[in-house]
């Protein structure tokens, strides 16, 4: 089962492009049952994985922007590792509830913005969006996001790339995987020494993920992915509305 979760999680983030975490946190807590905490490691820890896999690709093809990943990196490496710190100062105070709800909260968050974003205009003149700079600035609350909740920084930082640089789609694309990858391979750290980690579960995953990163790559140019996407992000609304229900549930038992 989780060889499947792995693969199908890896297929779905090649043909929508949205990030790994943002799915494997739900999928994880309430489908496997595995602690938030747990979950958000090894989300970080498989994006890690599937990025490693499609980040030498774009590097080969030239669609990464070295100048704005340099500002993006900037703001974003000390905000994940922020996050990261909050995450397991609320675990070592037995908020696992209120971590629940805060995820939950996140996810509602970030696929309703994703959502509501894919239906806005292009802007058209590229050269009224370079405003590189602003990247990091922006970075930092979104590595902040992404070191708490290990999402937020695929679907986020292709946003913050198209509205702020004059990069191409491709281009775009490229760099955010690249920023992705710092993210998660600096917050997979954090959260390795802090021992929240299950490597038997995570080797599964990234078994799976393999194949479906492979599959994903060729079947991209076949199957729209904008319909996919949205149909995604719904998902990911329900199951962030199903953390907050089940986090109100437990307050209400516990009051």
């Amino acid at each position: 089962m989780q060889y499947v979760i792995g693969f199908v999680i890896a297929l779905f983030i090649a043909l929508t492009g949205v990030g790994a975490g943002t799915i494997t946190v739900p999928i994880l807590v309430l489908f496997l049952g595995v602690p938030a905490q747990i979950a958000v490691s090894i989300g970080l820890m498989f994006s890690s994985a599937v990025k490693l896999i499609l980040a030498p690709a774009q590097i080969a093809r030239r669609n990464v922007s070295w100048r704005a990943l340099g500002f993006m990196v900037l703001g974003g490496v000390p905000g994940v590792l922020l996050g990261s710190l909050f995450l397991q100062h609320l675990v070592t105070k037995g908020s696992q509830n209120l971590l629940n709800a805060i995820l939950g909260a996140i996810l509602l968050g970030t696929a309703s913005w994703q959502i509501s974003y894919s239906f806005r205009p292009m802007r058209e003149d590229p050269a009224l969006r370079n405003r590189s700079p602003l990247l990091t600035w922006l970075m930092f609350p979104i590595g902040a996001e992404v070191g708490f909740s290990s999402a937020g920084a695929g679907a986020l930082g292709s946003a913050a790339l198209l509205s702020l640089t004059p990069l191409a789609p491709a281009q775009v694309v490229g760099t955010d995987i690249l920023f992705g990858l710092i993210l998660s391979l600096i917050g997979s750290g954090a959260h390795w020494f802090a021992h929240a980690s299950d490597p038997s579960l995570l080797l599964h995953l990234v078994l799976g993920g393999v194949l479906g990163a492979v599959g994903g790559t060729l079947l991209s140019t076949r199957i729209p992915r904008r319909p996919l996407r949205l149909a995604l992000c719904i998902w990911l609304l329900i199951l962030g509305g199903q953390f907050l229900v089940n986090s109100i549930h437990v307050w209400a038992a516990t009051r």
